[in-house]
Order: structure tokens, then C-alpha cells, then sequence
């Protein structure tokens, strides 16, 4: 299948969600039981004290991406005690995701991520609230989402457009925004940073968004990237490129992606306990 073709059915495949799908209206209605509650995040608590810890419990995050960034993210927010949850992601468990993604098990393959990543989450902590939309974000679906009805939106995708919109629907609501750049083709964590995206270097992702969100008026928005020099892949897998319909698929290993979801999840946390 060619680019165009490809395009043309995923416009298809679009129309069909937007007919089907009334705009997506999340449930938070949810009452804890605080007394299992305090008990999972006590030591949480000692660390951060009571007040923290309830704005942690009332926040509502929407996530786009569970894979090798994203799920690491979902685990640390929900062991940290964030209430709310909605998690964005079309995609299934396959083999390949295994070596570095936390939902991906032998027992898992075939299943919808967000499906899996759902019942993590609540065997974790079952008081939490987790609504799953099993779907691209693209622009023409971006109605099915309201930003407003959130405290944190996490970008944890690999499509540049998608991306883009996403820090732009953000800042137009000024909800709070966190977005992942490249992890792929590295091998050391301890070169990944916090920063503005326009204080980033050696990405070649972070360096296309640069350009992108200048052009829409975008001053900042708050990254995690790695300044590690890519590495080359050392082999190319034709059937896999034709597969994906991608010109290049990118090496990873564990260590990289889970440090990133980390770091995201830090920020976010921090940024939550920040609000008053």
C-alpha cells in the first residue's frame, strides 16, 4: 500500500469513528474508599503529606500513547496515587513490544493496550477512575476531546501532526502539557533532560517541532528529550518498513523509553502538587 493509499484509508477509517462516536464526555464520578486508599499510598504520603496526596487523588490526566513511553507513565502515575485517568491509543500488543514495554506480555499479545494497560492500572489500585478510547488522535478527531475537562494532558505518540495539535489544543485551553520527544535509536538515560522544547538539541524530532510550533505562535512548551546522538540502526528490516509504511523503524531498547515515562510522570506529579 502506498502513502496515498494509505492515507486514504485511514480518512475512511476516520469518517466511520466521527459517524459512530458522539464527542467523548469522560465519567469522573468517583468516590474513594479512603481508608484502602491511604493505606496504598502511605508512604507516599509521608513523603509528599496529606494535602499533596488529595490534590494527586482529585487530579485528572489524559494520556495519548501506552506503548514504551506511555505505559511507564500510566504505571507511575497511577502508583502515585492520580484519580483520574483516560488513555488514548489504537494500537495492539505485539511481540516486537515486548523488550521494553510494560503492558507487553506473552499473556497480553493481540489485546488492545489501553484495554491491558486498564487492568493493570486498577489491579494497582482498584479506587482509581480509567476510561480507555481506542483510537488514533488526529485532527479531525480532536472534537472527540475536551481538554478542558482535564489538569494534565502527556503526548506520549510518534506522529508529528498529532503532536502537534495536541500542545496546541492545550495551550489554547491553558491546561498543563508535557510531550515526549524521540527515545528511539539510544541506549543511554542518563542523557535524557527536562527542558523547553526550544532549548533542546541533537533530536531530530525535537528539532521538527521546533520549527512546526514557531510557525503556530507556540512560545514554549515543556519537553523530555535525550541529547544522546542517535544511533544508527545496524539492520534494516524491509518487510517491516513495508509493513509499517514507514521509510525507517527505529531501534530501542527498555532503558530509555521506561526513563522517559519516568521523568514525564515526575513532572507531572510535581506540577500537580504546584497547583493551588
Amino acid at each position: 500500500m502506498d502513502q496515498l493509499e494509505h492515507k486514504i484509508v485511514m480518512m475512511g477509517k476516520m469518517r466511520n469513528l466521527n459517524n459512530q462516536t458522539e464527542k467523548y464526555k469522560p465519567d469522573f464520578r468517583l468516590s474513594y474508599s479512603k481508608g484502602a486508599d491511604m493505606e496504598i499510598f502511605k508512604r507516599e504520603e509521608y513523603l509528599i503529606g496529606t494535602e499533596n496526596l488529595q490534590k494527586l487523588q482529585k487530579a485528572k490526566v489524559l494520556i495519548f500513547g501506552v506503548g514504551g513511553v506511555g505505559g511507564y507513565v500510566c504505571e507511575s502515575l497511577v502508583r502515585s496515587g492520580i484519580g483520574y485517568f483516560t488513555l488514548v491509543d489504537h494500537d495492539e500488543v505485539s511481540e516486537s513490544n515486548i523488550n521494553r514495554q510494560i503492558l507487553a506480555l506473552h499473556s497480553t499479545l493481540g489485546r488492545r493496550k489501553v484495554d491491558v494497560m486498564k487492568e493493570r492500572m486498577l489491579d494497582i489500585n482498584p479506587n482509581c477512575k480509567v476510561e480507555v478510547y481506542p483510537t488514533f488522535f488526529l485532527p479531525d478527531n480532536q472534537d472527540l476531546f475536551n481538554f478542558l475537562d482535564y489538569d494534565y494532558i502527556i503526548d506520549c505518540i510518534d506522529t508529528i501532526t498529532a503532536k502537534i495539535q495536541i500542545i496546541c489544543e492545550a495551550k489554547k485551553h491553558h491546561v498543563h502539557v508535557i510531550s515526549s520527544m524521540g527515545a528511539g535509536n539510544r541506549l543511554d538515560p542518563s542523557k535524557i533532560k527536562v527542558c523547553d522544547i526550544f532549548e533542546t538539541s541533537y533530536d531530530p524530532l525535537s528539532k521538527v517541532m521546533r520549527r512546526e510550533l514557531k510557525k503556530r505562535g507556540i512560545a514554549s512548551c515543556k519537553v523530555v528529550f535525550s541529547n544522546e546522538s542517535p544511533i544508527s540502526p545496524k539492520i534494516i528490516d524491509e518487510e517491516e518498513l513495508i509493513k509499517a509504511n514507514k521509510r525507517s523503524v527505529p531501534g530501542s531498547s527498555v532503558f530509555v523509553p521506561a526513563a522517559f515515562g519516568l521523568m514525564i510522570a515526575s513532572e507531572v506529579v510535581k506540577d500537580l502538587m504546584n497547583e493551588h
